[in-house]
């Protein structure tokens, strides 16, 4: 898998609100972001994943 240039503008306060939660974890501005947004889709397959096997089960 490759990689692409994702470009996001943003205002000042956000990015400082930004860097100081990425330092509290070590890392940088841009590794927060996108380990935040593979999170927040990793959450999102998971839910349907779970949703899909309660439907199979008639559990919903």
């Amino acid at each position: 898998m490759g990689t692409s240039v994702f470009s996001l503008r943003i205002d000042g306060e956000l990015l400082e609100r930004l860097r100081q939660h990425a330092a509290k974890r070590g890392m940088s501005v841009q590794d927060y972001v996108v380990q935040t947004l593979i999170r927040d889709d990793f959450d999102e397959r998971f839910k349907t994943a779970v949703d899909e096997t309660e439907k199979f089960y008639g559990l919903a």
